[in-house]
């Protein structure tokens, strides 16, 4: 049977910082990794989108992602369609790729995007009828997960840890690859998106569970087919 994973992503880095090293150690498990990315990540600042979406096919080539597949839907404004055009793409996606397992974002984040592309991700991933997708997992973005507020419902729960210990340093390499945009998306440290932090982060997680360097999910849907 094959192994299919998508990860979708509202913005060019998100699969890096969310997924990063997970994306590599997939790969070392026999799946075909493929990474859709909603938005251009840049409109909402300035117009200069082909550096973001070339920035996203190298740091997506460095983690070692099968195919990369963008739409192009405002920046900070899915909040504003309707929740269908969203879902749509999405839907489709998984019936040309028919993947077993979905990464989406957190549906607690901060940014507005976020939470637009977990509440589409819900309706395109409902166990119903011939839908492939067996496992539905979030993944946390530094910058906008743990900047939520100190809400339960707002709040993410990592139940799925990922020894991501021989990986860190690719994940921080793909993440530079951002810095070489229009408005670099790599700020100095302390940002949470500084390559420091991005090791910061992985050591917590890692301690959380006894491993070195860790990235969280939380699996918000899984079913064991006997």
């Amino acid at each position: 049977m094959k192994k299919n994973a998508l990860i979708l992503c509202a913005h060019p880095d998100d699969e890096t910082y969310g997924v990063g090293g997970t994306i590599v150690e997939l790969k070392r498990e026999g799946y075909a990794v493929f990474v859709y990315i909603l938005t251009d990540g840049v409109t909402a600042r300035h117009n200069v989108k082909t550096p973001q979406r070339e920035a996203a096919e190298r740091a997506c080539e460095l983690l070692g992602v099968d195919e990369l597949f963008f739409e192009d839907l405002p920046d900070q404004g899915l909040d504003g369609l309707p929740l269908l055009d969203v879902i749509k793409p999405i839907s489709k996606m998984i019936d040309n790729l028919t993947p077993k397992v979905v990464f989406t974002h957190h549906g607690g984040d901060v940014n507005q995007d976020h939470r637009t592309i977990f509440n589409a991700t819900l309706v395109a991933t409902r166990p119903f009828g011939d839908n492939p997708v067996k496992e539905l997992i979030t993944y946390e973005v530094a910058s906008s997960t743990e900047w939520a507020p100190p809400l339960n419902h707002w709040s993410f729960q990592p139940n799925l840890f990922v020894d991501i210990s021989n990986q860190v340093e690719t994940k921080v390499k793909a993440a530079l690859e951002y810095s070489k945009v229009f408005q670099s998306e790599v700020p100095a440290y302390p940002h949470p998106r500084s390559p420091e932090a991005i090791r910061i982060y992985a050591q917590r997680r890692g301690i959380e569970v006894g491993m070195d360097f860790a990235e969280a999910f939380q699996i918000i849907r899984k079913l064991n087919l006997c």
